[in-house]
């Protein structure tokens, strides 16, 4: 395997301004089966995959959701999350960030809790490549905060454990990377605070893409201009 700095970026809320709109739409798609979730306690489980979000939530309402409830529940917020968000923004920085790793020649991939086609308009959004390496939830048996996501991209990217750095705006983010023995850096952009991403394991903590970009330096990582 190649032996240099690489990047696995996280998605939502990472590059591209998708939190908020996954909570109102977790939110609604909940409330119209008559289960009523505070939206902050929605936003502490995005980054999940879908399954272990509604698993999670059974535990808030009390009660076990069932294999039909869950499939229903996430089909829903699928709908409502793209009837909210047709067009994705990429967050301050992203496109400059993930241009100059390109054209650097610095290895990058994506692996995200989303499936296709739900991640489309945003990985289009961001201008992403087609030969870069996507990981998504259907490719892999498990999803955030266990590492499956991290260690397929990884691998099918061709680097070493030990090269990569995870960006993520998420807890779940942080742990799954330090349970696949990689490094860290994480982003303010999706809501949580400093210190939460700091006692997950966080490397570095920025605000957002165009912070870590003018801060690469601290990564061991310079781009060529």
């Amino acid at each position: 395997m190649v032996a240099m700095r690489a990047f696995i970026f996280d998605l939502d809320g990472t590059l591209v301004d998708t939190v908020y709109a996954h909570v109102v739409a977790w939110q609604q798609a909940l409330s119209e089966a008559g289960l009523a979730v505070d939206g902050w306690r929605i936003h502490r489980r995005i980054g999940m995959s879908g399954g272990l979000f509604t698993r999670a939530l059974s535990r808030e309402i009390g009660r076990p959701l069932s294999a039909g409830e869950q499939e229903r529940l996430q089909r829903r917020h699928g709908e409502l999350y793209l009837a909210l968000l047709p067009e994705r923004r990429p967050l301050p920085g992203a496109l400059v960030l993930l241009r100059g790793l390109y054209e650097g020649g610095v290895p990058f991939g994506v692996a995200t809790s989303g499936m296709h086609p739900e991640i489309d308009a945003s990985l289009e959004a961001l201008g992403v490549p087609g030969d870069v390496v996507v990981i998504d939830r259907g490719d892999v048996l498990r999803a955030k905060p266990e590492p499956d996501l991290f260690l397929a991209c990884q691998q099918r990217m061709g680097v070493r454990i030990e090269d990569c750095y995870v960006v993520g705006d998420a807890v779940w983010d942080l742990l799954a990377a330090r349970r696949a023995g990689m490094l860290s850096v994480g982003l303010l952009s999706g809501g949580y605070g400093e210190d939460e991403l700091t006692q997950a394991g966080a490397f570095r903590v920025y605000r957002d893409p165009q912070d870590l970009l003018d801060s690469l330096d601290e990564l061991g990582v310079t781009l060529p201009g």
